[in-house]
């Protein structure tokens, strides 16, 4: 199991160089110029002389490869990037103050997902083709299908327009008062979790629906067996491995619509600050932080390698 988890491991540091260099060549194509964005004018408006000056200082004239390296030697170096080109801010401040507010909102999608979406399919196996089956198939098929977004902006409107209930405006961490903080991230979080727990119920589905036709379910059943009983300590048991692997594969997707959904509630998460520093034109706070997004993925996805190695010795050996 260690020799899987080691090469697991070593696919990560070529993973995180392509995905630098491209967030790095993608932001360099992007229209637009920084310079313009810190002096506040554009084209003729503004002193070419100040923005040379301007240029220099930031290191924007030096060649591209220059460019990469320098802020490559940064984030290996602990520093992640340097400082915000907007503000100044040191990126590791940054990092500081969004990551963990990300990683709260993430943390709760996954929780509030697996806690619905598990029993949710399990409930469409055991009643499979009839109408608790299909009514779960309805919601599942509507949460994979709706955009996040939209999901979220009708549900707020229907919340103000319904019953006069407006969502904080100002984050407030949960130390700072349990009650605000949740009054924010409940909204978000269930848009977040129907769309994460779609994939989960089919997955949950299938495969008990696929481990109530196996032998040992129809001995257990012979033994005298309850139908729960069996449910939940037979079939549904065996039928978690795929389904927590493919929650670990849909952590991608989830950051994806944390971001949108960061910048509809106004929580200063990472996908917000992503958000905010492409439309600044800010390089290197969206160059850290995108790479980071994808480091916080491949960590997720390597343990859930780790626990699937665990759950099941035999994908070690081959993996």
């Amino acid at each position: 199991m260690y020799a899987y988890i080691a090469r697991r491991l070593l696919l990560v540091i070529p993973t995180l160089i392509l995905a630098s260099l491209v967030v790095f060549l993608v932001m360099r194509a992007l229209p637009g110029d920084v310079t313009a964005a810190i002096l506040g004018g554009e084209g003729e408006a503004l002193n070419p002389e100040l923005v040379r000056a301007l240029r220099a200082e930031l290191g924007l004239d030096d060649p591209l490869h220059v460019q990469y390296f320098r802020w490559a030697r940064s984030m290996l170096s602990g520093e992640l990037g340097g400082r915000s080109l907007q503000t100044g801010e040191p990126i590791r401040s940054l990092v500081a103050r969004e990551l963990p507010i990300t990683l709260q909102l993430a943390f709760y999608t996954v929780v509030v997902a697996a806690l619905i979406a598990i029993p949710l399919g399990a409930l469409a196996a055991a009643r499979h083709n009839e109408w608790p089956d299909a009514a779960v198939r309805v919601v599942t098929v509507a949460g994979a299908s709706l955009p996040g977004y939209w999901v979220a902006l009708v549900a707020l409107l229907g919340l103000v327009t319904a019953s006069r209930w407006y969502p904080p405006l100002v984050y407030v961490s949960f130390r700072e008062s349990p009650l605000e903080h949740l009054q924010l991230m409940a909204l978000p979080t269930l848009v977040l979790a129907w769309g994460y727990g779609a994939h989960l119920v089919r997955i949950t589905r299938a495969q008990t629906i696929e481990a109530l036709g196996q032998d040992y379910v129809r001995t257990a059943r012979a033994k005298g067996l309850g139908g729960l009983a069996v449910l939940v300590r037979h079939a549904l048991r065996t039928s978690l491995i795929p389904v927590v692997t493919a929650a670990g594969l849909n952590i991608g997707a989830l950051l994806g619509g944390a971001a949108v959904l960061e910048n509809i509630f106004g929580i200063p998460g990472m996908g917000r600050g992503i958000v905010q520093a492409v439309i600044a034109r800010d390089y290197p706070v969206v160059q850290s932080l995108a790479v980071l997004s994808v480091a916080v993925v491949l960590a997720v996805n390597v343990l859930i390698d780790a626990l699937y190695a665990y759950l099941d010795p035999r994908v070690s050996p081959g993996g």
